[in-house]
């Protein structure tokens, strides 16, 4: 629970002061600034609790004690998440509602580094994406008009999947496709549209399916009550996010996402992707196409996942992989890869009303 008079509590020590002039939270020495990353649950609330320690820290009431601090993040695209949240719940948690902003220095970065603005298509797809956030190419419905290079020219789900995974129910087993699947993906905005979109291209894809079911149950002191008020059949219905599905039905050679950090050092972590190699009822063996780890077998066991009792209103336990088809993905989810070929679905039309 954060509110306005929340702090971060942490161990504090002299040198981290006398050392760089600052607390070295994240900060980069040499130059005496903190670094702070936004994530899309970084709400201004959590950013006014770090000024209240950092002045705490320091004992002055200056902004975050006096010292520089750099917030990264491009806000105009990303908002914060929040569970079940109105438009205004939404705003109200942005940063720029947060009381310290009008006491911040907005930097602007004009160079767009993961596209080549010196191709002519992709230097106006750079300024369209601008502009959409300035809310430009929209009318008073909110309808955003979008270019024609991003268009199909058949409007259906069949035709996107055709064009992003072409031949895909004639690929080779042996050995998988790694570049044919880590430079291609389809995003959409909701859980349930990317599970759609997983289970036909399963379904397009060649060889055997298997089918792996969770093992689901209500942790409380009492489980002869929780199966009586619960029963197996629901539990199994419960598709929550992060969450595996309980029916978890995969193919060899198909791309899979990690759900869990299971192994940073060795980059088995929550958003990885791979490709099935072996599988059994108790481990699941990938090899991993990301491209620092590209080449690399890891085993993925059955573990048991916990979602938030925001999400549901009792503690479910759901021993299952942790693991999810990933021909789709969710636009959140997709954040920070880099791929040669998206297919945005926009089968549900508030993606770009989000700005994601």
């Amino acid at each position: 629970m954060v509110d306005i008079y929340t702090l971060c509590f942490m161990e504090i020590h002299e040198e981290w002061v006398d050392e760089a002039g600052c607390t070295s939270f994240d900060a980069i020495k040499q130059h005496k600034i903190h670094a702070f990353r936004i994530f899309r649950s970084f709400l201004h609330l959590i950013a006014e609790a770090v000024t209240r320690t950092f002045q705490d820290i320091h004992g002055s009431d200056a902004l975050f004690g006096g010292l520089p601090v750099v917030f990264g993040g491009d806000f105009q695209q990303i908002l914060p998440v929040i569970e079940k949240g109105s438009r205004p719940d939404i705003v109200g948690a942005c940063l720029q509602r947060c009381h310290i902003w009008s006491s911040l220095q907005v930097l602007h970065l004009h160079q767009n580094m993961r596209l080549n603005v010196g191709v002519e298509e992709e230097k106006n797809f750079a300024q369209w994406q601008l502009d959409v956030g300035h809310g430009k190419h929209t009318d008073d419905l909110c309808n955003i008009k979008l270019l024609d290079c991003m268009k199909l020219e058949e409007n259906t789900t069949e035709a996107l999947i055709q064009h992003i995974y072409p031949g895909l129910s004639t690929l080779p087993l042996d050995p998988p496709p790694h570049q044919y699947f880590s430079d291609r993906m389809i995003l959409s905005s909701r859980n349930d549209d990317v599970d759609e979109l997983n289970k036909a291209m399963l379904d397009a894809f060649s060889g055997e399916e298997q089918t792996f079911f969770s093992q689901d149950s209500v942790a409380n002191d009492h489980p002869d009550e929780g199966e009586l008020m619960y029963p197996a059949e629901y539990l199994n219905g419960i598709n929550c996010s992060g969450l595996p599905l309980a029916k978890l039905q995969l193919k060899i050679g198909c791309p899979v996402m990690v759900l869990r950090n299971l192994n940073p050092a060795e980059g088995v972590c929550n958003g990885t992707r791979g490709i099935v190699k072996r599988m059994s009822p108790r481990v699941i063996e990938i090899e991993l196409i990301s491209e620092e780890h590209r080449g690399k077998r890891i085993f993925i066991p059955r573990i048991i996942h916990t979602p938030s009792q925001s999400q549901v209103p009792f503690k479910l336990e759901r021993k299952q992989f942790p693991l999810k088809l990933c021909f789709a993905m969710t636009i959140n989810k997709s954040q920070g890869q880099s791929v040669t070929h998206v297919g945005l679905n926009m089968k549900v039309c508030d993606i770009l009303l989000q700005r994601q």
